[in-house]
C-alpha cells in the first residue's frame, strides 16, 4: 500500500511539474480537459468515448516520454551533438505519430456520428 501511495504521489508531482514547467504538456493536457466534455457530444457510442479519450491520453504520455528523453540528453551535454540530435528527434517524432493518431481516431468518430461512415 506504501509503494502505490509513493508512485501516485511521484506522478502527481510529475503531472504538475510538466503543467507548470513544459508548454507542450501544458497545452496536451488542456487538450484532454477539453476533449473529456467534448467527446461526450461526438463520440457515437460509449466504446468510441474511451477511444477518444485513450488517444489524446496516448498523446500525452508519448509526450511525457519525449520530455523525459530531451531533459536528460540536455543533463548529459548541453554541446550540439549529432547523436543526441537524432534521439531527440526521435522522440519528436513519436509525438507526431502519436498527434496522427489521435487525429485519425477523432475524424473518424466525427465521421461516423454524422453519418458520414458507418
Amino acid at each position: 500500500m506504501k509503494r502505490l501511495f509513493s508512485a501516485t504521489i511521484n506522478s502527481l508531482r510529475g503531472l504538475i511539474y510538466g503543467f507548470r514547467s513544459e508548454p507542450a504538456l501544458r497545452e496536451e493536457m488542456i487538450a484532454l480537459a477539453v476533449a473529456i466534455p467534448l467527446g461526450l457530444f461526438i463520440a457515437p457510442s460509449a466504446g468510441w468515448y474511451v477511444l477518444m479519450i485513450a488517444a489524446v491520453l496516448v498523446v500525452l504520455a508519448v509526450e511525457f516520454l519525449n520530455t523525459a528523453v530531451e531533459k536528460l540528453a540536455d543533463y548529459v551535454t548541453r554541446e550540439r551533438h549529432n547523436d543526441i540530435r537524432r534521439i531527440k528527434d526521435f522522440g519528436s517524432a513519436a509525438v507526431f505519430c502519436s498527434l496522427g493518431l489521435t487525429g485519425l481516431v477523432w475524424l473518424t468518430a466525427i465521421a461516423v456520428r454524422f453519418g458520414l461512415l458507418r
